[in-house]
């Protein structure tokens, strides 16, 4: 039986989402967990660290979950190895705002991205991971969708910590895995034998890889943040066909049903590609020797996406929001504040620091990165973020030195919907002017039943926070939108002719 912490019927309200990511200690730490608070810690103390999250990889999407259809052989034993966090959530049900968040951890009533258009940026010079880990001379880099601000904009990459960025400034240009170029700290970088659109010479992923283990590999010898914001399995369902995931489905029944369509196979292929990516990046460590020293998280991004729905799978082909044990679904998907758009995946692997097969409750969301991240390593969090350490969580009271604290809620808002949650209760408010709902997630996690009406002084409480935690968004600028624009172009390309 896996040693499980927390309580899921307690109100444990702290924030995390440590997720998807991987925190390496250099090679010659020795786990001294936080220098008091304003030490300088010792170079040669300071953790590596490499965060991955996997775009709208669900909940239920992993075959350690019970998904009996897809293949994720690498991640499962990751999981077997490390911690699992069973109530880690998003900042938000959707890939701009909640990346903003995880970069500054703020929450969305504070945060400077609230939308999802892809190009709205953050704010010059506002902090985020990056430069709290470059200031105590990381080196950093990122490799993926960005996702916080358009070339042109305040919010590149490059002016807010990140030594390098390579992959997609935005969201749209991700779509496709043959653009015509991806970008490196906004400079564009050609990809031979691609037009944009769904066909091309060079895999833009591989690419991605490529550079984010190179990256790896180069900074052996010094700590470095690599934070890998990959884009399988989300956007153009595109795989080469002579990729090695294809192989772990050979023997699947499904996979040869001509029934079946095209787009939902190559889905499956995508996500066991992500699961040998893991291995990858697990392999170079230990090639590198730091495997001991190093910390590892896995995460999807935001909640999981009902795709390829039919009458038969009215939930989607693989069910990313149904329990496939008890089949429990979580209501809503991606886009809502419902569990559907918010319960993400959520893996932490440290050999020897993190006991194997670990299983935790602790409620947490992504905004909680940037301040667990901040003791680790002695930097500064600061006074504006919204979130929490949750290193207590992570190595223990005893190795921290304290319990883990709890935040008295968490909040969300997208578009016109509100959510708060208070332990075990979440209120959602899906606009102006309607209704609170209220439910009970620890009787009921398919949110169904509104008891609203039976506790009226918990929902005046829910609207007093929400009115207490939304700012008015205050975004960053552009002084050239036409690279941006170039960008969401290259999503096509030249194909766009032949659509």
């Amino acid at each position: 039986m896996p040693w499980r912490v927390g309580n899921a019927g307690a109100t444990r309200v702290g924030s995390c989402w440590l997720v998807g990511a991987a925190i390496l200690w250099g090679a010659k730490a020795m786990i001294s967990v936080s220098p008091a608070v304003g030490a300088q810690p010792r170079r040669e103390s300071l953790p590596n660290i490499v965060y991955i999250m996997a775009d709208e990889l669900a909940y239920y999407e992993l075959s350690h979950m019970g998904n009996a259809k897809l293949h994720t052989p690498n991640i499962d034993r990751f999981a077997a190895q490390g911690m699992r966090f069973t109530q880690a959530l998003a900042a938000a049900p959707v890939c701009a705002p909640l990346r903003c968040a995880l970069m500054t951890g703020k929450h969305l009533g504070h945060a400077s991205v609230r939308a999802n258009d892809g190009g709205t940026p953050l704010r010059a010079e506002e902090p985020t991971i990056a430069s709290m880990l470059h200031s105590l001379g990381y080196a950093t880099g990122g490799f993926g969708k960005w996702g916080a601000g358009g070339r042109g904009s305040t919010g590149v990459p490059e002016k807010h910590g990140f030594d390098v960025f390579f992959g997609y400034y935005d969201q749209v240009h991700a779509h496709s895995y043959y653009p015509p170029y991806l970008v490196r700290n906004s400079v564009e970088v050609p990809l031979a034998g691609n037009r944009g659109g769904r066909k091309g010479q060079t895999y833009s992923h591989y690419r991605i890889m490529d550079e984010a283990l190179a990256f790896l590999r180069q900074h052996r010898d010094q700590p470095f943040f690599c934070y890998l914001p990959i884009t399988p399995p989300h956007g153009m369902y595109d795989i080469p066909a002579d990729d090695p995931a294809w192989e772990l489905y050979r023997h699947d029944p499904w996979m040869q049903d001509e029934e079946v369509p095209a787009e939902a196979k190559n889905y499956a292929a995508m996500v066991s590609m992500v699961d040998r990516n893991v291995q990858e990046v697990l392999d170079v460590l230990r090639e590198l020797g730091l495997e001991e020293n190093t910390i590892v998280f896995f995460t999807g991004d935001n909640g999981g996406q009902d795709r390829f729905r039919s009458e038969a799978y009215p939930r989607g082909f693989f069910g990313p929001n149904v329990d496939p044990r008890s089949g429990r679904a979580f209501r809503g998907q991606k886009g809502t504040l419902y569990e559907g758009g918010l319960r993400i995946p959520f893996l932490v692997r440290w050999p020897g620091k993190i006991a194997a097969g670990r299983v935790s409750d602790l409620l947490c969301y992504q905004c909680d990165i940037f301040p667990t991240l901040a003791e680790l390593v002695g930097g500064e969090t600061p006074a504006d973020v919204d979130g929490i350490s949750i290193l207590p969580e992570l190595l223990g009271p005893a190795q921290v030195g304290r319990e883990q604290p709890q935040h008295p809620h968490l909040y969300w808002e997208y578009r016109d919907a509100t959510a708060v949650r208070i332990g075990n209760w979440k209120g959602i408010c899906s606009g102006p002017g309607r209704p609170w709902e209220l439910y009970d997630l620890a009787q009921d996690i398919e949110e169904v039943h509104d008891v609203a009406s039976q506790h009226p002084e918990l929902v005046r409480k829910m609207e007093r926070i929400a009115v207490q935690e939304h700012l008015p968004a205050r975004p960053g600028t552009y002084h050239n939108r036409q690279w941006q624009e170039k960008d969401r172009r290259a999503k096509w390309g030249e194909t766009a002719v032949d659509r």
